[in-house]
Formats: C-alpha cells, structure tokens, sequence
C-alpha cells in the first residue's frame, strides 16, 4: 500500500524546519526497519545522481532519493506535465535487485560500462525493468545493499509493524504543510486516504473526542467498526483546532483496534485482560482445532509473539501478543507445515502435478508481444518447473526464440538457456524440464545441443538415472537436473547401447507446430505453406539429449498387447485433453499413471488468456501450460495449487490417481477412495487494509466477498457477501456459508474481494486461493494477493474455517 504526497513551495526557513522534521521521520523510520545509523540506508535518504539506460541510444542522467518514508523511491523526470505521484515507486513494488550486467537491458546496452558500476530494479509487474549505472563502484553497491535490506526488513516485519509503518506514511501524507498537527481537514483527507468514508459530523465527532479509558469499538450498523461516542470525551486536549503528538497517537490507537479479536480474547481472558496459558491451549484445542496442541505449545507461542517482556516471563498472553499470533503465519489459514516440502518426493515423475508455462518466452500477447529472458526468470522464480522454447534459424548461425509467424520479437537461444541456467533452482531444487518446439535446420539444432552441453554443463541430463529405462525417476533423484522433451530418433535402450557413436547423423521426424491450431489466417497460411514444402529433419546431437520425455503424437490410449514406452509424451490442445476428459475420464487416468501428459492453450487465445486446470488435474495430466505473463481466475487457482508441498513445483497426486486399479472418474462419482465427504463451514468476519483500486481522492471501495470452490463437478459452488458501502479499511461482514465436498483431496477454495459497482463491472481487490487439503481450522487471517499473484502488505481478511465429517 502507497502513500505519496505532493509538496507545497515553503520560504527559506520552513523548508529548514520541514528538512529538520523529515530528517526525524527518516530516523524513526530508519528505527521501525531496524537499520538506524546504517550507511547504505544514510546514503540512500540523501538521493545520488544516476545514468537510466533504455537503449543503446539513450542514457540519461537522472536524481533518485529514497523518502523519509523509507519505503518510497523518488526519481527526476524531464517529462512534461508529469504528475508527482508518477515520480514515484514503491520499495514494496520490487520483486529483486540485481548487480551487474544480470538484466536483457544491461547485457544489450551497457556492455561498455564495468559490471561492479551497475545494477537494475526488477519489478513486480508487467513493468519494465529499471536499469541504473552508478558513477562509481561504491555508489552502486550502496544502492544495491541498501535496497535489499529494506525490502528484507520490509518482508521480515509482523503484520502489526506493517500496518503501523503504513498508517503513519499516510497520516504524514495527510498533513499537508508538514507542522507535525493535524487540522479538521486534513484529517478527513487522511480518512479517505485509508479507505474510509464518513460524513461531515461523524468525523468531527471523532476529530474532538478523547478517550481516558480503553479505547473501544462498537459496531454501528452499516457494517464497519466507529469509535464509540459513549466512550469518548473531548480530544483536542492541546484547545488548538488540531491533533498533536500523543493525540495523533491515541488516534492510531483507535484506527486500529480490532473489536471482533477482542470479544474472542475476552471469552478466554480474566478480568484483568490476561489470558493464562492453560486458557490459550484451551482455545488453540477448542477454537483452532489444533489436536496436538500441548501446554508446550501455548508456551511457545506466547514466548514469539508476546511483546510484554513481564507478561512473557509470567507465561500469560495479554491482547496485543493475542493479536500478534492472530497475524503470524500460525493464524494464517494456509497450513505453515504444507510451506515446506512435505509430500513422497520417490515416486515416479508422472506421479506429480507439474508446475508449467506456455510459450514462457512472450511478456504479452501471441501476436505482437516482446519476448524476453526476463519471462524465463519471472516464470522459474514464481515456482514454475517446465518452460517452453520455440527455436528458428536466426542470423549468424544463432538459433533464436519467438512465436513463429508472428511479429513477436526475438531473443537468442543461447540467451534463454543462460538465464534458465540461472534461475532453474533459486526457488525450487527439483528438476526443470525445457519443452522444445523445433523447427530449425540440421546446422543450427546441432547448434542448440551444443548451447545446452556448454552453457548447462552437468545440469543436463544425457544419460537415464541409474541406467533405468523401463520407470520414470523421482522427483528426488532428479534434483538439480535439467531435461530436455522433445522428438528422438531412436529408443531410451538404443541410446544407451550406441553410447551416442549411432550412423545415424538425422532423419525425418513428424512436426509438432502449436501454430497451426492459431486462428490468425495469416498464421494458418504460412504453417500450411511451411508443412507442404519442408520436411523437419532431426539431428542426432539434439535427439540424443532427450532422455524421459520424447514428444509423440497422440495416436489413443495403450493396449494391453502394445503397450507405449513409458518416456513417450503427448501434447494435447486444451479442447482435446477436455474432450478426452469428458469422454474417457478413467482411461484417461490410468494414461497418465504410466505417461506425461502436457496440456497447452487453444490457438484462438491469441490474447495469451488461459483455460481452467482443474478439470484436467482431476484425471491427472501433470503438465497443464498456462500462460504465466496473463493474470486472472485461472493463475490464482494455478498458483493456489503449487502454493502446496514448499512451493517446489511439484505436487503428488492423490492415490487414486496413482493407483493402476482405481475406477474413479471425476464425471461419474461413485464411493471409493476418495469419497471423503466433508462439510465446509466459512464465517466472513471482517477485513482489514483493502487498497483502493481506483486512485481518485473520494474514491472509497465498497467491498463484497466470494467464497468459491473449484474440484469435481459436484462440488464446484460460489457463494457471496453482502456488500459494504464506503469502508476499505475495516469493513464487517459476519456471514456464515457452507459448502458440501464429497472429494476432497481434488478440491480448492477461492476468496475473492471486489469493489461492487452497480452500473460497471466490479473492480478486482484481492484474491487467495488454497487447497482444501491445507485449510487450517478456526480462527485465520487471510493475506489478500494482488492480481500479478504478489502478496499486499496488509490487507487481510478475517475468518473462521470448520470442517465436519458429512457421512
């Protein structure tokens, strides 16, 4: 969440009083991030002049300063009529900061300049990478340091001192003319900022109260949390007409009590306002449904998240430790045990989901986007374990990578397989899988084989694990490996026995060309012209790097009497793998118990839009290619999948799509296995810190929830909450839903939240989506991801999960 402010224009000895209050702020700041008196950080607030490179052309000097905020980078701009706010970035927007020459940018246009003087900002978004040269090695390293230990702080403070940094950014924001005291005025202003609308007379109600007791909240009618007129008394104490100091702090105080957590602390709590230790594993036994919870374990959490050094040492928890362990990641409702590795990673390959991306390559769409390496780092960090490479003959011998028959742009060959090499395992160590689509000419495919050797090195698979060519490998024995899928020449056996010194040199192999299911009519005519005049010929070299995953064309389901090699691979078109979904569920199963199956967009989505996974997860195709650049329902239920089992990559499937003698089939449920029939019960309870979707200064969303399930046909549903008017900072809602799921294991849960319209379409705020399998029960805090799938800073829902057994 962002604040940004424009700055009035002061005489002389305001702007040395206004220099002397942000040098303040900067320090508390500094304080709250735990980097005060640190150097980068120092370095950093007083701003150094910096060369933006865009092009081989264009290399301008500009002024970059990290605010007083320490969350907000402010960049000069020669533009005309530039807005201030589009001066501005914030640190909580960057996905990585990189030294050197590790961007397409820096490696395309300023080879000139020595590495150490370099460094790019990559963002989270579709945003173009920010490309910097600094005028010296210590200047550079300045701001690479000094950025990294902020978005490292920034990561590692709790929900609590998030929300804390944020609501004083923007009551700084708030007062406009920098005096440290608040007017009327400038307090509505503040209101709005935070996502609250109010009328002229509440908010001088609450502009003038001050509360000598607990401050507290009453729940007014129109479904937000206000401040309690019976519990209120004169505030501007100062009689000056504004808020100051400790005001201004009782005034935080109030923003953000959380009366929904208090009426639960106050049924486990004394009089007093403590709650024992024997109290809180009542509730973690009763209320989160934690079976194993042992007086242990109530110590360790008031031990973490109990900030009363007494109250600590007492073994007691008072409200704000309560709160604290409410917003850590055991409140959170995604099982912190699913957040590592937990799952048999020694069953064979095709026993897992697999995380996938479709022509990973392309930043946009399939007609007319850039393609990038950047797409290729994007789409491995984000967890994905299979990237595809479509390689043409490119100029100088260089084979390159692009959409053929598009205006797509290129990059090399030689680029992509670098940048895979990188990134293959910062996120995940299990292997990666490079589907290729081929349509190079023998010279330059031997080419690509040897970019692969070399730049891959011992990464790449050439030769079957253990010698074992009648089952797939594991996941876990693969670790740190790269394959290749694509067309071979000759068997898995063949290979090994030839020991690569076969006659062969090439030969002719059928085509696999994605393009010709494009509906673009001049796509469609340039394939049909390539397929009557060329013939694709193969070289050995490439073929023999293809070890487990040789692409065949579908030619129907095995039979007992010729059974396919285990390591023969089809592609299916989404409408073909749905149609074998609906029509042969089952056999279709027992395919991919033995097989990979790789699943890939329609022709017609040219626009890069992606297709609904769930349906061929549930008979089992592992390698379901999504469009990973393009957000929407269908990444957040993808990326909802791959959040389980460490977010590695890889998920088993569940017996009964492992099992060789299972009869389920997701179209025709029948009692098996994995008839585990449950009852779902979610209360919405509240939310908190919705960002605002439409930037205008009155704008104040009116937030609505949608609880969807996604599985098996019969348990697929979607319920909605009543809509709350005019509060995006603590909206209440308290609606109980329930759904009946029969297969469980199959099953994921989507919490939508929209900015309900009633003459548009509703506006998209947030999303999280969770396997049914790691929904943690009771009371849990959702953490709300933006569209691009990035977690907000703060904006959460509240709500309570029960599971019953439904027989």
């Amino acid at each position: 969440m962002q604040c940004f402010w424009r700055q009035p224009k002061q005489s002389k000895s305001q702007d040395n009083f206004l220099q002397e209050q942000s040098n303040r702020v900067a320090t508390q700041n500094g304080i709250r991030l735990g980097l005060q008196d640190d150097k980068d950080l120092m370095f950093l607030l007083k701003g150094s002049r910096l060369l933006k490179v865009k092009s081989g052309s264009w290399r301008k000097e500009r002024f970059y300063k990290l605010q007083e905020d320490c969350k907000t980078i402010w960049q000069e701009s020669k533009k005309m009529l530039r807005s201030p706010e589009s001066q501005l970035f914030s640190i909580e927007d960057i996905r990585d900061v990189r030294l050197g020459h590790e961007t397409e940018g820096m490696e395309k246009y300023a080879k000139d300049v020595p590495e150490h003087r370099c460094f790019s900002i990559v963002f989270k978004d579709q945003r173009k990478n920010l490309d910097l040269i600094a005028s010296s090695e210590d200047d550079a390293k300045h701001w690479f340091e000094g950025l990294r230990k902020i978005i490292a702080k920034s990561n590692s403070m709790s929900q609590r001192q998030k929300l804390q940094h944020w609501i004083h950014a923007c009551l700084r924001k708030a007062d406009k003319n920098k005096d440290n005291k608040m007017s009327f005025k400038e307090l509505k202003n503040f209101l709005k900022e935070v996502n609250i609308q109010m009328d002229d007379s509440y908010a001088k109600q609450i502009f003038q109260s001050w509360c000598r007791l607990r401050l507290e909240y009453a729940i007014r009618k129109e479904g937000f949390y206000s401040f309690s007129p019976l519990r209120l008394q004169q505030c501007d104490k100062s009689k000056t007409e504004t808020l100051e100091d400790e005001e201004i702090e009782t005034f935080y105080k109030m923003l953000t009590e959380r009366a929904e957590i208090d009426e639960i602390f106050a049924k486990y709590s004394t009089a007093e306002g403590i709650m024992s230790r024997d109290n809180l594993l009542r509730f973690l036994r009763e209320k989160q449904q934690e079976e194993d919870a042992v007086p242990e374990s109530a110590l360790s959490l008031i031990e973490r998240y109990e900030p009363n050094e007494t109250a600590k040492k007492q073994q007691i928890m008072t409200k704000d430790g309560f709160l604290m362990y409410l917003l850590s990641a055991e409140g959170n409702i995604f099982n912190s045990s699913h957040g590592k590795v937990y799952q048999d990673m020694t069953q064979p390959l095709s026993h897992y989901l697999v995380s996938s991306s479709h022509n990973t390559y392309l930043m946009e769409d399939q007609l007319r986007g850039p393609s990038s390496t950047e797409a290729y780092i994007r789409a491995l960090t984000k967890g994905c374990r299979c990237v595809e490479l479509d390689c043409w003959d490119g100029p100088n011998s260089e084979p390159v990578i692009y959409h053929g028959y598009t205006l797509t742009s290129k990059i090399l060959f030689s680029d992509a397989i670098k940048a895979i090499k990188n990134y293959a395992f910062k996120t995940s160590p299990y292997p990666v899988i490079i589907s290729l689509e081929n349509h190079c000419s023998l010279e330059q495919q031997k080419m690509m084989a040897q970019h692969m050797k070399t730049i891959l090195g011992d990464k790449l698979l050439v030769m079957p694990v253990d010698g074992n060519t009648s089952d797939f490998p594991s996941p876990e024995q693969l670790k740190g490996k790269i394959l290749v899928k694509g067309k071979k020449l000759n068997s898995l056996k063949d290979t090994i026995g030839m020991n690569g010194n076969s006659s062969i040199e090439a030969e002719d192999v059928s085509d696999e060309d994605e393009a010709a299911e494009m509906e673009d009519e001049s796509v469609k005519k340039e394939v049909e012209q390539k397929r009557t005049s060329v013939k694709l010929k193969l070289a050995k070299e490439l073929s023999d790097i293809v070890i487990y995953c040789k692409s065949v064309h579908f030619q129907g389901f095995d039979s007992t009497t010729s059974p396919r090699a285990f390591y023969e691979m089809s592609s299916f078109t989404e409408s073909k793998a749905q149609k074998l979904a609906q029509e042969s569920g089952s056999s279709f199963i027992h395919h991919n118990i033995r097989h990979l199956s790789r699943v890939y967009p329609a022709g017609w989505r040219t626009d890069s839009s992606n297709y609904n996974p769930v349906d061929l997860w549930n008979v089992g195709c592992q390698i379901i290619a999504l469009n990973f650049q393009t957000p929407g329902p269908e990444m957040d239920v993808y990326q909802g999948r791959f959040q389980d089992n460490g977010f590695s990559g890889y998920v088993l499937k569940p017996r009964f799509l492992r099992d060789k003698q299972s009869k389920f089939n997701p179209k025709s449920i029948t009692e098996g296995a994995w008839w585990i029939r449950k009852k779902l019960q979610i209360n919405i309870i509240s939310g908190q810190q919705l960002p605002k979707v439409n930037k205008s200064k009155n704008s104040i969303v009116d937030p609505r929830v949608t609880v969807e399930i996604h599985g098996v046909q019969r348990d697929n549903g979607k319920k909605q909450t009543k809509v709350i008017e005019n509060n995006g900072f603590n909206p209440k809602w308290d609606e109980e839903f329930g759904f009946d799921i029969d297969v469980p294991e199959l099953a994921l849960v989507r919490f939508v939240v929209e900015d309900f319209d009633v003459s548009t379409k509703n506006d998209f705020i947030g999303q999280y989506t969770i396997p049914f399998t790691c929904l943690k029960q009771g009371y849990r805090h959702i953490h709300l991801l933006t569209k691009n799938g990035d977690p907000y800073p703060s904006a959460m829902l509240f709500v309570h999960i029960n599971i019953l057994d439904n027989n």
